[in-house]
């Protein structure tokens, strides 16, 4: 499923995760809910001066914004380049928020970097 095809989530699921976010992040969480709800994000990693690194991500699902979700995430197919986090789920939505922001921009499905440094743990 392509990014581009994503249609907003109900409006019922919106609202729930509504207070959690401000501005124009509100306009784009239709679709990081429709995301969300998907429970998996394949793209790619932009590697400065190098080739992009296929991944797949992958969490379970939760109806509660504060509620803990397990997110994996494995690059180039390979197990020993596969990663695992903790975090609520309304703080994955807004990651998600930011892929479908880069991909209406860029055309490219990515996370954001801070994505990454909590992935690798570098903002302990």
């Amino acid at each position: 499923m392509s990014l581009a095809q994503l249609q907003p989530a109900n409006p019922q699921d919106v609202r729930v995760y509504m207070p959690y976010f401000q501005g124009n992040k509100r306009n784009i969480l239709p679709l990081a809910i429709s995301l969300y709800k998907k429970g998996v994000l394949q793209g790619q990693r932009k590697i400065e001066g190098g080739e992009s690194i296929p991944f797949v991500a992958t969490w379970n699902v939760s109806t509660l914004p504060a509620d803990l979700v397990r997110c994996r995430m494995q690059f180039d197919g390979n197990a020993e380049l596969s990663y695992e986090i903790m975090m609520a789920s309304s703080v994955l939505v807004d990651f998600l928020i930011d892929v479908v922001v880069t991909f209406q921009l860029a055309q490219t499905t990515d996370f954001p970097k801070g994505f990454y440094r909590k992935l690798l743990r570098k903002d302990d």
